[in-house]
């Protein structure tokens, strides 16, 4: 499983797209051995310590809640379309090798990977606001969904200042049967249901959400960014 993974990544972040501005990730999720939370933090951050990002990121989150079919950590990959995120001597070297024979000492066993694109993305401080809630779905109308979602945002600035908050697809690997998916980022458990809760009490809010139309709810679960490379 990890070398079929590593292959994929190799060819999503080498291969060329005529859309260039989309962004888009790749994520795969492992189960690590217990108490090696701290080896597998220094393991990344110190090989990506010194690499140069273009236009992406690399993140590494720790489940918090909700069904993570038995794994506990998540390695995602964000990059943009047409894009090389790192240079091709990196995957190439014996840094990068050195990297993933580390995690697989790590590594109790590896989970399901997917890929696919933000359809909408607003940026947040990560900082403060760095575990993320993330509902799987499958909407009726993915396009009335989106511009719905689009105007929440739009109308709510104030109310999603320093959150990121995002809406995409599935497009390989489909979780669950899941199309797409809505992230959204807070501080904790307890500041997202402070902020579900005050949200649900506004009727503009509310209002919005029916106009998204319907959808089927396949997962949801909550994650922490333990590690970030931009």
């Amino acid at each position: 499983m990890k070398k079929v993974f590593i292959i994929f990544l190799l060819f999503c972040f080498s291969t060329q797209s005529m859309n260039a501005q989309t962004m888009a990730f790749s994520a795969i999720e492992v189960k690590v051995k217990p108490f090696t939370q701290k080896d597998i933090k220094e393991a990344f951050e110190e090989v990506f310590e010194d690499v140069e990002m273009n236009k992406g990121a690399i993140v590494l989150e720790r489940f918090t809640g909700g069904d993570s079919n038995g794994m506990t950590h998540r390695l995602v990959f964000l990059y943009t379309l047409g894009e090389k995120m790192i240079a091709d001597e990196f995957w190439a070297s014996d840094k990068n090798a050195a990297f993933w024979a580390k995690m697989g000492n790590y590594i109790e066993d590896w989970g399901v990977s997917s890929s696919g694109r933000m359809m909408s993305w607003k940026e947040g401080n990560l900082e403060t606001n760095p575990e993320v809630h993330i509902w799987n779905i499958i909407p009726e109308d993915p396009a009335a969904f989106k511009a719905a979602h689009d105007k929440i945002v739009d109308e709510f600035k104030e109310e999603f200042k320093d959150r990121v908050v995002g809406f995409g697809t599935y497009d390989i690997g489909l979780p669950n049967g899941a199309t797409h998916w809505v992230g959204l980022s807070g501080k904790d458990t307890t500041d997202h249901l402070m902020f579900y809760d005050k949200m649900e009490k506004n009727s503009r809010f509310t209002q919005l959400l029916q106009e998204r139309g319907g959808y089927e709810l396949t997962k949801d679960f909550s994650l922490k960014i333990i590690g970030n490379k931009q």
